[in-house]
This record gives structure tokens, C-alpha cells and sequence, in this order.
């Protein structure tokens, strides 16, 4: 075995090279950009919390804490967890640092990797990289409908259309009780032909057996007692009010009584967006309502919504499309310097070009003018900058369009002005 091959990325992650680095860029950028218009700020937690922030947010019965999480104990044998999702580290923040203060509303975002021992496949990693946002300090069904509108505007300025906005109520705990007795009773006539973490959920998670991915369980689930008949006043009067709202903006959305939500602290508002042109691991975000969380995790009684979704699902969605991911990086210029008299001249040109934001490239070990024009139509520079003893003795610049093919020779002063014009 040669040396380059004793090393390879741990089984379910991957490197982001630099042919493909510039989509995740771009795409950064544009949920920077929505998250700007919507008044949201960044927040930035560890990647690494007490194991126990994870235990009591998301429940010790779902998947994530049973399975999924990377646990590990320090040399003082305090046990972490790598973050598996981002909504618990930012409440946790935010009622550590105080950043909710009374009356007022807190919107904030966050990007970055999140970890879960979960089977690799395509769409799913164990590293893996997302973005989210979290409306803290509101009750009002008028705030479900914007972090619904901010992540339907996100998709949609991707230029993704082949998309749908699903959304349910899974109401309050009050809803809970009566409802999670009637999906006992539905679900044990059914037992023996439910997967085996089914059999589990039936006396732990009920809900969850609604969310369920496996066939058998699917088909079962799909004559269960549906949560919309079960929701109390205030639930049904909510949930109304945020499809209200929603039918204001024009969003389109589908009723689906079958989201529940894989984590404990969802309450009330859930929501999917699903990559309709695929029919496995399609889900390009989710969130939802979780109002009780921040009672759970030791802070005062606060509202909260939000979502969160993975740029891996977001970028294969737009390969599979054709969409763009706006241009490839490339130098505005590449400079080619013919004979050793000019070299220490085109250092100078090239700090002074580099100085004034200009993108340029240079390679000192070619010193053919072949390969130096060869590296410049690979480097996919728009202009070739010819630096030899002519231009030298002329204080002039050749400058050379390598789309258009086009060559033309310059006064040095005007190169600065031509290439911001360009």
C-alpha cells in the first residue's frame, strides 16, 4: 500500500474540496442574506455540550440519545457529547448569557457541524453541516408563520421549486394525554407486526410511531387517530391562526396531521420542507414550536420556534436540478512575465493589484511563455496580464481577453482602472 492511501476520512464524513467548496460558500451567503432581511443575528456555541443538555432537551427516548449521540468522557471523567443538533447549545447560550430579556424578542441563527452515529448513506452523514434560526420570547402564531416564510423564502432563493411546505399541529402536553392514550390503543392491536423500536415507542413515545420510516410501520400509521381531532380551545385556535397568517403572505402549504417532530420539545407548530423531485432522504429542513424547553433546561417559562436543515441535502437538490451556484472562483488576472529583467517589476505590479482587491495569479516556475499561457487558460482568469522588456522600456502592459481571444497593449497606468471597469 502506497503512503497516500494509509489514511482516509472516518466512515460517514467527508472533505469539502475545492471544486465544491464554493457551493457551500454561496449558499452560506444567501441564508446570511435572508437571515439579514428577517433581522436575525449569529450565534456561534461549542460543538461539544454536557451529555445531559441533550438528554433532557431532546428526550431521553429518541433516537438522537438512545443511538445517534458521540459520547465521550475527559481526563476528569466529565461526559460530553458532540452536538447532534443545534436548538439545545443555543438555549442553553441564551440562558447562560441572559440574552432574553422581558418583552422583548430574540432572533437568532447559527451554521456548523452537527454529529450523529447514525448508518452513512447517501444524504446522511455522521458529520454533517447545518444552518437554523430560533424566534425566542413569542407566543404569537403570527411569528410561526414568519419562520415559516423565512424558510420557504430561503428554498426559493436558491432557485429550488420542486419543493413542499408541510405543516401540523402536535399541540401541548394537555393535548398529549388523551391523544397518546388513543395511539396506544390504535397502535397495540397492531404490536406484533411493528419493527422493533415501535414496540418500544408504544410505551414511551407514542408520537413517534406516527414518524416511524420503516414500510410495515407506515402502513399501519397511515389509519391512526389523527392530533387535529384531539387538540384542545387554545391549540386549535393557534394552529388556525398560523394557517390565517400563512394564507396572508401566500405561501402555499399542505395540512399534514403525520409530522410530529423527532424530538421531545416540539409543542403546538411543526413544519417540513421536502425535496418533492426525490423520494429517499428528501427533506431539505424542519422545525417547529418548542415552548417548554427553556423551563426544562433551568431558564424562566419562555416561548420559542425555529428550524434548522442540512446544506448536504440542500446542495444535492440543486446538482440534481442544474442549478447555479453562481461562478466557480477564478482570478480577475493572471500575470505572465517574460524574461528575469522582469520579474522584481511584476512583483511590484502584483502587490499592487493584490493591494487593490484585484484577483491576481502568478507562477514563478514557469518561464516558458507557453506554459505561462497554458497555467492562465487553466487558472480560468479572464484577462492574461504579458509583463516582458517592451512593456518594460514603454511602461506598457499586454493585456489579453482569454474569453474573446482578443490582445491589445496599454499604458501600466491605466491597468488598474481597466481590470475594475472589467
Amino acid at each position: 500500500m502506497s503512503k497516500a492511501n494509509l489514511y482516509k476520512a472516518p466512515r460517514g464524513t467527508f472533505d469539502i474540496l475545492p471544486g465544491q467548496s464554493y457551493k457551500w460558500q454561496w449558499i452560506t451567503e444567501k441564508f446570511r442574506e435572508i437571515a439579514s432581511v428577517f433581522n436575525y443575528r449569529e450565534i456561534v456555541t461549542p460543538i461539544f455540550e454536557v451529555v445531559d443538555l441533550f438528554e433532557r432537551s431532546v428526550g431521553s427516548t429518541t433516537d438522537i440519545v438512545e443511538k445517534e449521540m458521540y459520547i465521550f468522557t475527559d481526563r476528569k471523567d466529565r461526559v460530553f457529547a458532540l452536538r447532534p443538533e443545534g436548538t439545545a447549545p443555543v438555549v442553553r447560550s441564551t440562558i447562560e448569557n441572559h440574552l432574553q430579556k422581558d418583552g422583548n424578542i430574540s432572533k437568532l441563527f447559527y451554521l456548523g457541524p452537527m454529529f450523529r452515529y447514525d448508518r452513512p448513506q447517501k444524504g446522511r452523514y455522521r458529520q454533517f453541516y447545518q444552518y437554523g434560526i430560533e424566534l425566542i420570547g413569542s407566543r404569537h402564531p403570527y411569528n410561526d408563520a414568519e419562520v415559516i416564510w423565512f424558510a420557504d423564502m430561503f428554498v426559493r432563493n436558491l432557485g429550488i421549486k420542486d419543493f413542499c411546505l408541510e405543516i401540523n399541529s402536535i399541540g401541548c402536553p394537555k393535548c398529549s394525554i388523551e391523544y397518546d392514550k388513543v395511539l396506544v390503543s390504535f397502535f397495540s392491536k397492531y404490536k406484533p407486526d411493528l419493527c422493533p423500536d415501535c414496540h418500544n415507542r408504544i410505551a414511551t413515545n407514542p408520537k413517534r410511531l406516527l414518524d416511524c420510516k420503516v414500510s410495515k410501520c407506515r402502513t399501519i400509521a397511515k389509519d391512526a387517530p389523527l392530533i387535529l381531532d384531539y387538540l384542545d380551545q387554545e391549540c386549535d385556535y393557534h394552529f388556525k391562526n398560523v394557517c390565517s397568517y400563512l394564507d396572508y403572505l401566500n405561501i402555499k402549504y399542505d395540512i399534514n396531521p403525520f409530522i410530529v417532530r423527532g424530538l421531545d420539545y416540539y409543542n403546538r407548530t411543526a413544519f417540513e420542507i421536502t425535496d418533492t423531485s426525490r423520494k429517499t432522504q428528501n427533506a431539505l429542513l424542519g422545525g417547529g414550536r418548542y415552548d417548554g424547553l427553556f423551563a426544562t433546561l433551568g431558564g424562566s417559562d419562555t416561548p420559542a420556534i425555529g428550524f434548522a436543515g442540512g446544506f448536504e441535502r440542500l446542495i444535492g437538490a440543486m446538482e440534481q436540478n442544474n442549478l447555479c451556484f453562481g461562478n466557480e472562483p477564478a482570478p480577475d488576472a493572471y500575470l505572465i512575465i517574460i524574461g528575469d529583467r522582469a520579474v522584481p517589476e511584476g512583483l511590484k505590479l502584483i502587490m499592487e493589484l493584490r493591494d487593490k482587491g484585484i484577483k491576481t495569479e502568478y507562477n514563478i516556475e514557469k518561464n516558458s511563455l507557453k506554459a505561462q499561457m497554458k497555467a492562465a487558460a487553466n487558472s480560468k482568469a479572464r484577462y492574461a496580464l504579458m509583463l516582458g522588456d517592451d512593456e518594460i522600456d514603454t511602461k506598457t502592459i499586454t493585456i489579453k481577453d482569454l474569453d474573446k481571444g482578443i490582445q491589445n497593449t496599454y499604458p501600466q497606468e491605466y491597468l488598474i482602472t481597466f481590470l475594475i471597469k472589467s
